[in-house]
Order: C-alpha cells, then structure tokens, then sequence
C-alpha cells in the first residue's frame, strides 16, 4: 500500500473510531466510493491497534482502576468500586461478543457490508441518536454505573456489529436514554469501547498472523501510529466540545451521508 493510502484509511479510522458516525461503515465505504483497494484485514487490526492506544492513553485514570478490579474480580471478589466496574465493563462486552461470534458463523457479517445497509444505519440510528440525547434526562453520572445499565447498554452496543451503526453512537444513545449526563454518557461508550476492540482484534489477530509478512507488518505499523494520533485528537476534541455542545451536529452529518448512499445505492 502507498502512503498516501495508509494515511487515509488510518485518519478515516481514527477520526471516526469514537465519534458516533461508524468507523466500520467508513471503512467499508472507503474501497467502494474512491476505487481503492480494500486495506484487507492486516491493516484493519494495525489501525485498531492505534485506536485502542489512543482511548487507553486518553482514560487512563479510568482504565488503571478497571485493571486493578480485574485482579480483584478473577479472584472472584467484587468488593471494591474498581472491581465492579470490572464486572460492569465484562457484562457489557459479552453480549457483542456473542453476537460477533454469530454473525461470523452465519456468513451475515460479509453480507451485511453493502452501501444500502450502511445508509439505513446511518441515517435511522443518527435518527435515534438524536431522539434520545434530545429527550433523555441527565441524572446520572458514570459512578452511577449499574449492572442492569451495563447489560442494557452492552445489548445496544451489539447491534454496532451491523455497518453503519457505530458502536459509540449506539452505546452513547443507549447511556443517553438511560438518563446519563452527554459527557458521562460518551465516558462510559469509551470505556465499553476497550474490551470490545481488544476482543475484535483478538478475533481478526488469529486470522491475520498466519498471512502477514514483513512487509505488511510494516505497512501495519505505519497505519496504527497514524490511526493513534487522529484517534486521540478526535476524542480529545470531541470530550471537550461535549462539555457545551449536544450530539446534534454529529447527527445531521449521519443524516446527509445516509440520504446521499440511500441515492446511491438505489440510483
């Protein structure tokens, strides 16, 4: 792959990994819409990889505690903060994972990436999106966390395997009808984010290591420190503009890409 089209995937990644537009269905759309070739699965892990630096970097206080209540939570104790919110972030991430895992045996994850799938998506979850972070309370914060919030929140964020969904606009939208202040709501979506792409990347890992070579590992590597720096900037930026700012420019530009493939896909 050229430069110029690691840079471009990886930026595609990492700006819209954590913003709630769907870094899956951009990625699918990338290929499909400018005649590139697919940067096939090597690159999809490397740039991942990048994303996943990025939010560990930018929770660290956040993941530090989860880290720390996952020992407690192995030893099968669960009575500290840390420990619960260990046990809050594995009932949130199992439900993605099995329905992952069902999707891959059933074929359904290849078929489901098609532009007008994507379009639907994009435009009825900007849609929700809107309606939930319009109407819903903010009473909670994210030390309100739940176990009964965490498995609702998990359920939504499954859907995200379906392209074009995204997985921090679904998991956000789920906070944000639960009553979850917009910034505790994008904390938490982050948070469910790091064991669900450890879990992905694990998945495409398995597959990957057995075809790549020296070259592709090279082209990975670039990728994943260009997809770790837009990553950070993009969650960076949009953390700070939630503290003042709703969701709503983020669903009137789900809205516009969807109608815009919704045409071209049904032209």
């Amino acid at each position: 792959m050229t430069l110029t089209h690691l840079l471009l995937v990886a930026l595609v990644q990492g700006i819209t990994e954590f913003l709630p537009v769907s870094s899956s269905g951009h990625l699918i759309l990338l290929p499909n819409l400018t005649g590139l070739q697919d940067q096939g699965q090597v690159i999809d892990v490397a740039v991942h990889v990048g994303t996943l630096g990025a939010v560990v970097l930018y929770f660290w206080s956040d993941v530090k505690i989860a880290l720390h209540g996952t020992t407690r939570l192995i030893r099968g104790k669960v009575d500290t903060a840390s420990a619960f919110l260990a046990l809050c972030l594995l009932v949130a991430t199992i439900p993605v994972i099995l329905f992952g895992l069902a999707l891959k045996l059933t074929g359904w994850d290849d078929a489901l990436r098609s532009i007008a799938v994507i379009g639907w998506t994009m435009l009825g979850f900007g849609l929700v999106l809107y309606w939930a972070d319009r109407f819903g309370k903010q009473v909670k914060t994210a030390e309100n966390w739940s176990l009964r919030d965490a498995l609702v929140m998990g359920l939504w964020q499954a859907v995200a395997l379906i392209p074009g969904t995204s997985r921090s606009g679904i998991t956000i939208t789920a906070a944000r009808h639960l009553g979850y202040a917009r910034h505790d709501a994008a904390r938490l979506a982050m948070l469910m984010s790091i064991p669900t792409i450890v879990a992905s990347g694990a998945l495409l890992g398995v597959e990957v290591i057995a075809t790549a070579d020296a070259q592709a590992a090279r082209d990975g590597a670039i990728a994943a420190a260009m997809a770790f720096a837009a990553a950070f900037a993009a969650l960076a930026l949009m953390m700070r503009l939630l503290r003042s700012v709703s969701f709503t420019p983020y669903v009137i530009y789900r809205v516009i890409l969807g109608v815009i493939l919704l045409v071209i896909a049904y032209s």
